[in-house]
């Protein structure tokens, strides 16, 4: 040992035998228990000596933080990050969470999951907020300090206690030993709020329930000469009528008396304002106002405390304390409450390939936490378990921590709903079932069905991952999508027939994919089908006439690559996509002629071509109330003509930057081949209401027309620009965006107004 420890162990061995003994309790107080920092703060800077601290609640995690090592200074600068925002907000960092897995999207508004065992019995959620980014913050910040002090708090920088609440026997719960991060956690678990954890197999929720101030625990466990207290928390006012959370916290959180148990006692009360329970906007005043209500009662806690460790001294004893801590080098893994091939896919996604296995526990290389916490939120992103609780345990023998992760699976179904609802006739009713089984693979299974007058489809298919640090997965679907395009600007309810053009395509598509990054993948399969359309050759078309029929039976292999940051489904107003696929086609094309033909006789031609395409949307200013964003498109195919103008141009390019335009048929913005250019105006009105106003550029390859004989006929290259205005207001409501927008389009149209509720997005298409 170096002579200095040795001369600094010796003084506080000295000062710890001879010296007054001073505890410091923190009440609970949700955010305005910051203000303890500053009463912390002013302590130390007037060389008060603390030997103990206890909390509940936010109090707990204060204290916690003081006793594991770290400074006020450091306590604030946690409180006032971005990172500490997004633990309270419960939001998981979108860089742990693989683009890859969220599959296509679909237009469900809402979600619902079903017990396997009892399909009408669903489930009510435990907590508001999810705590998973919270929950891995604190083993990051305490495993450390409890690795130094073998468990027991006693042996920590300075010996800490803090209280939860055990609900099924009605009493506080005094936690004194374990890990320190679950400790907190549990103490500060207020009740639907966050999510209660077991320790020592007793569900524990927030201390405040049945003790909020901890003196009655310090003078029990500690014995001390003097309490110094700090106050952020009150008494709930009675509970009101109408305010269901009132009287929740009538019934929940009990009385605090706020007793010293000690004559030799200071009791500091700083001046906070009524905040909610999670509003950490006036951290910086509530620390100011616990520094300075601290400082105003230095001179009453000198009549009590006579001895004085100067700042030096603190510091000195913090840095001896976080010296000790050992690095976290991890290798291996627990796996708790999960079947076995659960656990070691768990395992695989979060270690990398384990080397070997006893019990529930596996074995790997050397990993960093970095590197753990990547794969934790990977797994915890697949949302395939019901609860998950991480933390760390430290072998002193093999001087390596062991990940450990309680979980909790229960197979079950999910159901959603959506659709769309709009001022034409695309009116859609979107319903999903999806069945999920885990195993060392993880498998899925889902049916899909979408009903209207505009667009008809059904959906089987199934998935499989395969986990590991580049997982992978593998899908199969069976489509069928159907669309009629007549009349699709009328209003709900409307005539059908004559019909202008019938479009069905039933293909099989199998593929596989992997992440190029957190948000980008690479997807390589093929599409096996037939396309056929249905369509008159003319407007003026009755019913006795008889349809032109194009089938075209196909082959497809494609590869895909993208990368998605975009906020929304859509109506984005923050991140980007960038999409690219390159897709070669063979087929066989069938045509029959109908009455309103001018070509007589069937016809058949095959076909082989490749289809480019490349879209970039983007977003800037984030945050800012005016966002303008840009999108680029570029498609273009090589295909010879179909044998009409009209089945042509099923098959090219299709040019839609307006929702809308999904919806129409539009021969102008299918040409052989363009690129567009456009200019998107986000101005955010409020949270969740934009004002856009977006305008277009499209510069076809070449344009398209109909000769005489209904042909397709080739123009120059590039021989003019169209073009697509749009104005709209969109509100973000919890199940989809409200929209009415205003639309001209450049092919002759008059201007069109239109209402939609919901999402316009169908099934994949074959290509």
């Amino acid at each position: 040992m170096k002579k200095s420890s040795f001369i600094l162990l010796f003084l506080i061995c000295f000062i710890s035998v001879f010296s007054q003994k001073v505890a410091v309790v923190l009440s609970g107080g949700g955010a305005k228990g910051v203000s303890h920092i500053g009463v912390l703060r002013a302590l130390e800077e007037n060389g008060i000596p603390i030997d103990y601290i206890a909390g509940t609640s936010m109090g707990a995690i204060i204290g916690g933080l003081y006793a594991s090592g770290y400074s006020p200074d450091q306590m604030q600068q946690i409180i006032n990050s971005e990172e500490f925002s997004k633990w309270i907000s419960g939001k998981l960092d979108p860089k742990y969470t693989y683009f890859f897995r969220q599959g296509q999207p679909d237009p469900s508004w809402l979600s619902f999951k079903f017990k396997i065992d009892s399909v009408l019995q669903t489930q009510l959620p435990t907590n508001i907020v999810s705590p998973l980014r919270m929950d891995f913050a604190f083993l990051e910040m305490f495993s450390q300090a409890s690795a130094v002090a073998g468990y027991d708090f006693n042996k920590l920088m300075i010996p800490f206690r803090c209280v939860a609440a055990d609900v099924r026997n009605a009493k506080p719960f005094i936690l004194n030993h374990g890990d320190v991060g679950s400790a907190i956690r549990a103490s500060m678990t207020f009740p639907f709020y966050f999510k209660p954890i077991r320790i020592d197999g007793i569900l524990l929720f927030d201390g405040g329930m049945y003790n909020n101030f901890p003196s009655d625990v310090v003078m029990e466990d500690f014995f001390p000469d003097i309490i110094i207290g700090s106050k952020a928390a009150g008494n709930y006012p009675p509970p009101k009528d109408d305010d269901v959370v009132s009287q929740l916290k009538s019934m929940l959180m009990g009385e605090t008396k706020f007793n010293m148990y000690c004559d030799a006692s200071v009791l500091i009360q700083p001046e906070l304002k009524t905040i909610g329970l999670t509003d950490f906007s006036n951290t910086a005043a509530f620390i100011d106002s616990g520094y300075v209500s601290t400082l105003r009662l230095i001179p009453k806690i000198r009549q009590f405390v006579l001895d004085t460790v100067s700042q030096a001294m603190h510091d000195s004893i913090r840095k001896h304390f976080n010296d000790r801590k050992p690095g976290f080098k991890i290798n291996s893994i627990e796996v708790r409450g999960i079947q076995q091939g659960q656990a070691l896919y768990v395992a695989n996604a979060i270690m990398g390939q384990v080397k070997g296995r006893k019990s529930n526990t596996y074995f790997a290389q050397d990993v960093s936490l970095d590197q753990v916490k990547s794969g934790y939120f990977k797994v915890v992103g697949e949302n395939r378990l019901k609860s998950v609780y991480p933390s760390l345990y430290y072998d002193t023998i093999a001087q390596r921590y062991k990940f450990i992760m309680d979980a909790q699976y229960e197979k079950g179904l999910e159901a959603d709903f959506g659709g769309s609802l709009s001022s034409s006739g695309t009116n859609e009713i979107f319903l999903q079932l999806e069945y999920s089984l885990w195993r060392k693979v993880a498998a899925s299974a889902k049916v899909n069905g979408t009903f209207g007058r505009f667009y008809n489809s059904a959906l089987a298919g199934g998935r499989i991952e395969l986990p590991g640090r580049k997982p992978k997965y593998l899908e199969a679907e069976y489509t069928f999508n159907q669309f009629n395009y007549y009349r699709t600007k009328s209003f709900f309810f409307s005539d059908a027939s004559p019909s202008f053009l019938y479009e069905n395509n039933t293909y099989f598509r199998a593929d596989a994919g992997f992440p190029l990054t957190y948000r980008g993948k690479l997807e390589t399969g093929f599409t096996w089908g037939l396309n056929r359309a249905d369509y008159f050759q003319t407007n003026t078309a009755i019913k006795e006439d008889v349809e032109d029929r194009t089938k075209f039976s196909f082959f497809s292999p494609y590869i895909d690559v993208e990368y998605n940051t975009l906020n929304r489904k859509q109506y984005s107003n923050k991140g980007f996509r960038l999409f690219s696929s390159l897709q070669f086609v063979t087929g066989l094309e069938k045509h029959t002629p109908g009455t309103t033909s001018v070509l007589q006789g069937n016809y058949s031609n095959h076909h082989n071509y490749f289809i480019l395409k490349f879209a970039y949307d983007k977003y800037f200013r984030e945050g800012k109330i005016y966002k303008p964003g840009i999108n680029f498109e570029f498609q273009v195919n090589n295909m010879d003509y179909m044998r009409n103008f009209t089945s042509t141009t099923i098959y090219m390019p299709v040019c839609a930057p307006v929702y809308e335009m999904l919806t129409m048929y539009q021969p102008i913005y299918r040409p052989e081949g363009f690129a567009s250019l456009g200019m998107r105006n986000v101005i955010t009105v409020t949270k969740n209401m934009d004002f856009r106003v977006d305008g277009f550029l499209m510069a076809p390859v070449y344009e398209l027309s109909s000769n005489s004989m209904q042909q397709a006929v080739q123009s120059v290259l590039f021989p003019s620009l169209h073009y697509v205005l749009s104005g709209s207001f969109v509100y973000n409501t919890p199940i989809g965006p409200l929209s009415a927008s205003l639309n001209y389009y450049d092919d002759g149209t008059p201007v069109s107004f239109y209402l939609n509720i919901g999402y316009i997005i169908f099934n994949r298409p074959a290509f």
